[in-house]
């Protein structure tokens, strides 16, 4: 079954930044929307960022202004950009797509992945 893959977290001090990436487990697969999301500490998941297959982007309102997110068509991946890092951006990220095409059909429908857990401490 076609999974999504992340990447990319770690432990970044505050002030600093970090790419996250999701991808795929085979590159023939497409999207169209794709998501984050993240969950803190024993807190509720929370959507994060959403973009479109033609680049438009949305995000939540906790993390305007210093998370971006942007994607490259040519592997069907999509980069989780965080800047000015800060303590409550702990947690674990995950990525989501609402559907997963092989051509024009459907293969997969909610799709998450494992998530990439990201730390910020001094």
């Amino acid at each position: 079954q076609v999974q999504l893959l992340e990447s990319g977290g770690g432990l970044v001090q505050p002030g600093g930044s970090l790419r996250l990436s999701c991808t795929t487990s085979g590159h023939t697969y497409a999207t169209r929307n794709m998501d984050w999301y993240r969950q803190a500490p024993a807190k509720q998941r929370e959507w994060v960022a959403t973009i479109t297959r033609s680049g438009a982007t949305s995000y939540g309102d906790a993390v305007k202004g210093r998370f971006t997110i942007s994607r490259d068509e040519s592997n069907n991946t999509s980069f989780l950009r965080i800047d000015d890092v800060k303590p409550e951006d702990t947690g674990d990220y995950f990525c989501h797509a609402p559907e997963i095409y092989y051509g024009s059909s459907v293969v997969r429908e909610d799709a998450w992945g494992k998530g990439t857990r990201v730390t910020v401490q001094s």
